[in-house]
């Protein structure tokens, strides 16, 4: 897949009037992440690591969004979301839950830890758990759908674009603090933001069809 934003790199903008000293250090303590597990057992952490490697594929070209980490990392802090469905437990407990019913059904089903599962069987339970076939009695009342939306989910897909490798992919600019954005329209760019190749020509082909 072509690189849709070659030569960008959101850090660049570090010293700049886009980020200022509160900004600079969010991101820092995310790029200072440990990639070893504190909270999480070591195998607790590889499963998330087989299961991100499911939801969120990444390409091959650059180092990976530490995904099993940045989640290690928000269950050691306990960083919440301020809301949980009623039949759901806290995120620490449904995460410990899930894992370890994950891995039962696993077993269960080929003999094996979910790690240790082909991508394909890994994909197969994971739609399992989407649509509510699975039923082991590991999941402690836990409804394995819920867990797949409402944490798993949820949790992989917020840590991978929390990350500055994820914005390089999106061209995005990062938390506009404090400067903002000016151009808000439809295919307006402002100056400091990224140019996605071909993209600008693309814009003004297709407001040249629309004037008049």
């Amino acid at each position: 897949m072509p690189d849709r934003y070659p030569g960008y790199d959101v850090l660049a903008k570090r010293h700049t009037p886009s980020w200022n000293e509160q900004t600079r250090r969010v991101i820092d303590r995310r790029l200072a992440v440990p990639r070893t597990p504190r909270f999480l057992s070591d195998h607790e952490f590889a499963t998330v690591q087989a299961i991100a490697a499911e939801v969120v594929p990444q390409p091959v070209h650059r180092p990976p969004v530490p995904v099993a980490a940045l989640i290690d990392a928000k269950l050691l802090d306990d960083i919440q979301d301020g809301f949980r469905a009623a039949d759901m437990p806290r995120q620490r407990t449904a995460w410990l839950r899930g894992l370890q019913a994950l891995d039962a059904e696993a077993q269960a089903a080929h003999g094996a830890a979910f790690r240790a599962l082909t991508a394909e069987r890994r994909c197969d339970l994971l739609l399992q758990m989407k649509q509510g076939a699975l039923k082991h009695d590991s999941w402690g009342g836990m409804s394995p759908v819920n867990f797949f939306k409402q944490r798993l989910l949820h949790d992989i897909v917020e840590a991978y674009w929390s990350h500055p490798t994820a914005w390089n992919e999106i061209g995005w600019g990062g938390p506009a603090s404090p400067r903002g954005y000016v151009r808000m329209g439809y295919d307006e760019r402002d100056p400091w933001e990224a140019a996605e190749a071909h993209g600008d020509a693309d814009a003004a082909s297709r407001k040249n069809r629309h004037v008049g």
